[in-house]
């Protein structure tokens, strides 16, 4: 009977309310800015220079500023409010968390000029940590919401498929970000069937040397 009382919690409004504060932190320093952050960091890469570029890196970094601000506060008041004796996924995933994103960030702050030999290491290395970031933390908020189930004995189905539709549209919004201009240039975007030129359009230089080449 004591054993099965450590894994619910007595649940009262100031408890239910900071477990709410908490988690609403945690999705949006990691399900929510970090994502986005992400896609528009993804679009800067068809840009070479300009206005244009430096605006996509600024929301970039505010965004993910924003998230290790929200991160930390919600990192507090677990170490403050909650037990946190890291006998489970979450709270251990959420350490190591925790950890990575402020590597990240001084690793963001220091990177070298481009052009630089270090440049092409330190992308590696910032590439890498994100992609890190971003699926240990989609992991963490899964655990969070089970953990969240198992001590309270309240449902978290529907936040699970709420958080399940939101990662899978932003997965989806990435591949087809991918893949835009070549759909673009397929036609397929617009409906619009490519344009074959008429027999008056064609020359009868245009078409003796159309027929003297073998087709692409």
């Amino acid at each position: 009977m004591h054993s099965s009382s450590k894994h619910k919690i007595q649940m009262t409004p100031e408890l239910s309310c900071e477990i709410a504060i908490h988690g609403f932190l945690l999705w949006a320093s990691m399900g929510f800015l970090v994502p986005v952050g992400i896609l528009i960091m993804r679009k800067s890469y068809r840009e070479e220079c300009g206005r244009r570029l430096k605006i996509l890196f600024y929301i970039h970094a505010v965004f993910q500023i924003l998230s290790i601000l929200l991160l930390t506060a919600g990192a507090i008041m677990s170490f403050k409010n909650f037990e946190n004796s890291f006998n489970n996924d979450h709270q251990r995933l959420g350490l190591g968390l925790y950890g990575l994103v402020w590597l990240q960030f001084l690793i963001g702050i220091i990177r070298p000029r481009r052009g630089s030999k270090a440049r092409s290491v330190w992308f590696v290395v910032h590439w890498i940590l994100g992609i890190a970031v971003s699926l240990l933390g989609i992991i963490n908020i899964y655990t969070g919401l089970q953990a969240y189930s198992k001590k309270t004995s309240r449902s978290a189905r529907m936040w699970t498929i709420l958080f399940t539709v939101e990662i899978s549209l932003v997965v989806l919004f990435y591949l087809l970000q991918e893949k835009w201009e070549y759909i673009q240039k397929q036609g397929v975007i617009l409906g619009n069937e490519p344009i074959q030129p008429t027999e008056q359009e064609i020359s009868p230089n245009h078409k003796q040397k159309e027929t003297s080449e073998e087709p692409c």
